[in-house]
């Protein structure tokens, strides 16, 4: 697990979208698995094993949950499989399969952010990356999600995470790097930037 943490405008969002495909850098290059993916369809990184859990969710609103999360599925051609990751991700997200006839739309905050997650978990990600997964959520759930975040992980699931609350990401993850003005400042194990006193005055307010 690794998390990019730094300020709004930092380039944070825009490093993931190029990593899913769905903007082309400037320049540099893209590897993935040992592939340069620069430029490549995100639908054809969806189908190598990458997925994207954007932020604001991206939840179909007009869709029941189970329609949103067939959608996450909708590259595979596993039919068969389809039906044992349904069951997955209801045990990660319980509150999902009691309101899997429920419009997306209809969901609250946290609920959504489940979904969300659980859609691009229907695609059988290696690489999971994760954009601000605990914007606008209590902190009650905010702790959820990353108990399910770490759960992923704990799965074989290597994931990226972006995330406004740096605490957090640092304490879920085993490396992070500090991002300023679309360049990497500082990298670290996760420990060494929670004690890093730049970090700690910058990030988390003291």
């Amino acid at each position: 697990m690794v998390t990019l943490i730094g300020a709004n405008g930092a380039g944070k969002t825009t490093t993931l979208k190029a990593l899913a495909g769905l903007l082309k850098p400037a320049e540099g290059r893209v590897h993935y698995n040992g592939r340069d993916i620069t430029g490549r369809p995100a639908f054809e990184l969806v189908r190598q094993g990458l997925a994207l859990v954007p932020e604001g969710r991206g939840v179909f609103a007009r869709l029941t949950v189970k329609e949103n999360l067939e959608m996450g599925a909708y590259s595979r051609g596993d039919r068969a499989r389809i039906a044992t990751d349904f069951d997955r991700v209801y045990a990660l997200f319980p509150r999902l399969a009691e309101r899997r006839r429920q419009m997306g739309g209809t969901l609250s905050g946290g609920e959504q952010q489940m979904l969300a997650i659980g859609r691009a978990l229907m695609s059988r990600p290696n690489l999971l990356l994760l954009d601000e997964p605990s914007m606008g959520l209590a902190p009650l759930m905010v702790r959820r999600i990353f108990e399910t975040v770490r759960a992923i992980a704990a799965e074989g699931v290597t994931l990226l995470l972006v995330e406004q609350n740096a605490k957090a990401a640092l304490e879920t993850c085993h490396r992070g790097y500090v991002m300023e003005s679309g360049l990497i400042a500082l990298a670290d194990t996760a420990p060494e930037l929670l004690n890093n006193p730049r970090v700690r005055q910058a990030y988390l307010g003291e």
